[in-house]
């Protein structure tokens, strides 16, 4: 009976691990479609037609305080635990989505440096830009902040917080799910970054905030 069991449980690994890693080949086919066909002709209709406009930059803001408010949850927490030698259930749940916050953006900085993709628009010290003098690509290891715009940071930081919270606290996934959508659109909106960005951050992000959410427990934070 146990070594049935046991094969059963190799087995679902397994197949657990083919769907996985069926889900990431699909996401990057995905990714790697959007450089070619969709990037370029979203991004000339948004330089067209809604860059700048105030909306679209202030939904970019919903994801700004959270690595901030991360940092000093994880610091506060950290050293209650220090302290008291123990977590609370409440304070492992926001410990996990704070250290999603945080790991995802470390990720995100190494990946930007990696790929080196140029930006739609001229942002910093005249980089080149797409819609200035026509760069598009990757130049990977490039360095500088003009090579920084695969894969988005907001994206990513958003999606982190709302992947992790879709699994601690599933009574906030209405909240979570609309809020990275809407930092999605300010992007795309305001033309500060590629669709294929935006997608990769995201799936950087709830990639982060599902593992953090999830390793080493089971469950949820509430009931």
């Amino acid at each position: 009976m146990e070594k049935t069991l046991e094969i059963d449980e190799k087995v679902e690994g397994r197949d657990r691990a083919v769907r996985v890693t069926a889900v990431f080949v699909t996401l990057i086919l995905a990714v790697a479609l959007s450089y070619y066909f969709l990037d370029r002709p979203l991004a000339a209709v948004m330089h067209a037609y809604t860059k700048g406009v105030p909306f679209f930059v202030w939904l970019t803001y919903i994801a700004s305080p959270l690595a901030p408010i991360a940092s000093i949850l994880a610091a506060f927490i950290g050293g209650r635990a220090l302290a008291r030698g123990s977590l609370t259930p409440t304070e492992s749940a926001f410990l996990r989505a704070s250290c999603a916050v945080l790991i995802a953006g470390v990720l995100t900085h190494e990946l930007k440096e990696v790929f080196g993709r140029t930006w739609p628009e001229t942002w910093v010290n005249n980089n080149p830009s797409y819609f200035s003098n026509g760069t598009y690509g990757f130049f990977p290891f490039h360095g500088g902040q003009g090579y920084h715009s695969f894969p988005s940071g907001h994206t990513t930081a958003i999606a982190a917080a709302a992947g992790a919270a879709w699994c601690l606290w599933p009574k906030l996934r209405l909240l979570g799910a609309p809020l990275a959508l809407a930092v999605a659109m300010g992007l795309m909106g305001a033309d500060y970054h590629w669709l294929s960005d935006i997608m990769a951050g995201a799936i950087v992000g709830v990639s982060t905030g599902v593992i953090a959410a999830k390793i080493g427990r089971g469950g949820s934070a509430t009931a």
